[in-house]
């Protein structure tokens, strides 16, 4: 069985404290995440990187931010911007594979799939932010797909939502993909897991 690790949106939108979408737990998460990138990486195994972007014409954002249809007024994410940038903490290996997504999925719209499987990976490890949105999703859409799941829950990030903190959402996140999508694991006790 070869696993692959993802490493989803490790994005200044979601690290720098200026950012509406800051993760007070950012510098942790950026932390575990690159533990878990130097464990893959003596492994050899595949490290996959993926950012969120768009097109400064918005021609590529379908329904995101707009649910119900009408004018959207604010986006980020947009292409050249100083948000869509790699947190400066999170480790780049030098034989990564790289991927843009517009959609919450790593898998919609992009060629993770394919890269996977031409990878021979049945089992990927899901890791990066945000913890609810895209890695939720990614997570589901790969389960759809056949593949193996683990996420690192604590290697996750959230602002969380009006009424969730961020442990709160990781842990309501733990329960729901527990129950029927993936094995979920702190990165300690993967690392442990993987080690053996």
């Amino acid at each position: 069985m070869k696993q692959a690790l993802l490493v989803i949106d490790v994005q200044k939108i979601y690290t720098s404290k200026s950012s509406e979408l800051f993760c007070k737990d950012a510098d942790k998460t950026v932390a575990r995440i690159n533990k878990l990138i130097d464990a893959f990486e003596s492994k050899r195994a595949p490290i996959l990187y993926v950012r969120h972007q768009h097109k400064k014409d918005r021609s590529d954002i379908g329904h995101l931010f707009n649910f119900d249809g009408g004018e959207i007024e604010d986006v980020n994410f947009l292409e050249g911007s100083e948000e869509v940038q790699y947190d400066g903490r999170l480790r780049l290996v030098s034989n990564r594979i790289e991927l843009v997504k517009t959609r919450y999925s790593a898998f919609a719209g992009t060629e993770l799939a394919a890269k996977l499987r031409n990878l021979g990976v049945d089992k990927v490890a899901v890791t990066g932010f945000m913890t609810n949105f895209c890695c939720e999703s990614t997570a589901r859409s790969a389960f759809d797909l056949d593949f193996l799941v683990d996420v690192i829950i604590d290697a996750t990030g959230t602002p969380g939502t009006d009424n969730y903190n961020q442990a709160r959402v990781r842990k309501e996140s733990a329960e729901i993909l527990g129950a029927g999508f993936a094995r979920v694991f702190t990165t300690e006790k993967y690392l442990k897991a993987i080690s053996k």
